[in-house]
């Protein structure tokens, strides 16, 4: 990456969460850096929080201490507007696409439009089909509703969704789960040609060990509730810790770095 080490979009510091009443500490005074224009992806155990770090720095999850840094901005500070104008320049693709079943292509893409800006019809329409292409998909998808697409679509029409107000930040939630390989192999490629072209960081939670390799410039690890590790696929491979090793050695390993 051209960029330096302190170019950061996300700041987090001692970031702790729980769950039940604090029986569950699930983050443990975690530290993360997500780097302006970069791809990172974030892994680690099933169950040890990867979803709950990317759902706690939009708001979706209370902490209980610590501190995050959007665009500069101290969300913990941070008054009603000034915080409406952080979520204004970041999107989101959640786990499985979350689409609202019952409003059409269309609509669901359309929604964070309405939501933040106040423009026509026409001009709506013309930001389905300009987004719709980016992802890939042909105009009249947009009539179509999630339970005629299917799961790679379903994925293109999320991730058109998190783009339809041109962000600078992209919150993608393991994008490539459900999708076969070839499927899940398109989709990284459509990650990393729109991170390109449009100037994007994108904030990666994932599992997909093709997706760390081809598409993630740094990788972030989560192990007890903290940052264990931060580097390349090639500092993961040369890891000693057990589960890192486990994880970039192990049966489902690729056999070389590609």
């Amino acid at each position: 990456m051209a960029n330096p080490p302190n170019d950061a979009i996300i700041r987090v510091r001692d970031l702790t969460v729980e769950f039940g009443g604090g029986k569950t500490r699930v983050l443990n005074g975690l530290n993360l850096d997500v780097r302006r224009g970069e791809i990172l992806g974030f892994v680690g155990p099933s169950g040890a929080g990867k979803s709950v770090l990317m759902r706690t720095i939009i708001g979706l999850v209370p902490r209980l201490a610590g501190d995050i840094e959007v665009f500069g901005v101290d969300l913990g500070t941070a008054d009603s507007d000034a915080r409406r104008a952080v979520e204004r320049r970041w999107g989101i693709l959640f786990q499985h696409g979350a689409l609202f079943s019952s409003l059409s292509v269309r609509q669901n893409i359309q929604f964070p439009v309405r939501e933040y800006l106040n423009v026509s019809e026409r001009l709506l329409d013309e930001i389905t089909i300009a987004k719709l292409g980016m992802v890939g998909l042909k105009p009249e998808v947009a009539d179509r509703y999630p339970s005629e697409l299917s799961g790679g679509m379903i994925k293109r029409v999320a991730l058109a969704r998190a783009l339809a107000l041109d962000p600078e930040l992209v919150f993608l939630d393991e994008p490539t789960s459900g999708l076969d390989p070839i499927g899940a192999g398109d989709f990284d490629d459509l990650v990393m040609t729109l991170q390109r072209t449009l100037g994007l960081t994108v904030f990666m939670v994932t599992h997909d060990l093709d997706s760390l390799y081809t598409a993630c410039d740094r990788i972030a690890v989560l192990g007890d509730g903290k940052v264990i590790a931060v580097g390349s696929i090639d500092d993961m491979r040369a890891s000693q810790h057990p589960w890192l090793n486990s994880y970039f050695h192990g049966k489902r390993a690729r056999a070389v770095v590609s």
